[in-house]
C-alpha cells in the first residue's frame, strides 16, 4: 500500500469515528472536520504564553479554525490566510485589526474575509510567529494529515522559502481529542509536522516534528506548479 493510500485509510477511519461519536455536525463534509468543541480548543490556545507572545499569525480558512481567527483579531494580531488553492499572484489575505470596521467574529469568517481583506504577495509579508492549521488526524509525535490536497504543506514551504518561517515559528493544530492518534501515522518527506496539538481538553507538545527546509520540487506535480504563481516564481 502506498503512503497516499495509507493516509487515506486513516482519514476514512477518523471521519467515520467522528461521525459515529457525534463529534461533528450531521452531514458535515469529509474534509477538515468542523469538530464540536472547536471554540474551546481556540480558547485553550489563546491562553498559552506562546500565543500571547505571537504578533503575526498565519491560519487556514477552515471552519474549525474560525474561533482561532476571531481570537487573533480580537487580540490585535495580524492574520494572514491563504487564498483558495494559492491560485493568485497575491496569495494571502491580510486581516489587520487596526483597520477593520466590523467585529472580529465577523471578519474571521472566510466568506467575509474574502470580501473585505486585501491580498499581498509573499515577499510583502512580515516574519511569521505562529501557523495554525486544521487536521484530519495528528499523532502525538506531530505527524499531521490534512484532507489530502497538500496545500497547507505547500503554503508553509513557500513561506519558509521566503525566510518568513524560522526555527522558532510554532506550527499548531486545533483538533477534537478523537483526531489525536497514539501510534504513528504515514508521512512523506515534504510533510510538515506540528509543534503543538491543542484540543478542548489538553495541549500536547510534540516530539521533534518533521520540518523540511522548504519546497521539495520533485514531490510537486507539474499541474500544481502551473496553478500556483508563488511556486512558478521560485521554480528552479
Amino acid at each position: 500500500m502506498s503512503v497516499d493510500q495509507q493516509k487515506q485509510e486513516v482519514r476514512e477511519k477518523i471521519w467515520t469515528l467522528l461521525e459515529h461519536e457525534h463529534a461533528v455536525p450531521t452531514g458535515a463534509p469529509r474534509r477538515i472536520p468542523a469538530f464540536i468543541g472547536a471554540a474551546l480548543a481556540a480558547d485553550r490556545l489563546a491562553g498559552l504564553p506562546q500565543w500571547m507572545a505571537a504578533h503575526v499569525i498565519v491560519t487556514v480558512p477552515d471552519t474549525a479554525q474560525l474561533p482561532v481567527r476571531a481570537h487573533a483579531l480580537d487580540a490585535s494580531k495580524l492574520v494572514y490566510m491563504a487564498v483558495p488553492r494559492l491560485a493568485a499572484a497575491k496569495p494571502f489575505y491580510v486581516l489587520d485589526p487596526a483597520v477593520l470596521t466590523i467585529p472580529p467574529t465577523e471578519a474571521a469568517k472566510k466568506e467575509v474575509a474574502a470580501e473585505i481583506a486585501s491580498t499581498v504577495e509573499v515577499d510583502d509579508m512580515p516574519p511569521v510567529d505562529m501557523v495554525v492549521l486544521g487536521s484530519v488526524a495528528v499523532s502525538r509525535s506531530g505527524v499531521r494529515l490534512g484532507k489530502g490536497a497538500g496545500y497547507s504543506d505547500i503554503e508553509i514551504a513557500i513561506l519558509q522559502e521566503y525566510g518568513l518561517i524560522k526555527p522558532e515559528t510554532l506550527i499548531v493544530t486545533t483538533v477534537h481529542p478523537l483526531q489525536v492518534v497514539d501510534g504513528e501515522l504515514p508521512q512523506d518527506s515534504h510533510d510538515f509536522g506540528v509543534d503543538l496539538i491543542v484540543t478542548p481538553d489538553e495541549v500536547i507538545e510534540c516530539t521533534a516534528p518533521q520540518r523540511p527546509d522548504g519546497l521539495i520540487w520533485e514531490s510537486l506535480p507539474a499541474h500544481k506548479i502551473a496553478e500556483i504563481p508563488a511556486l512558478k516564481a521560485r521554480q528552479p
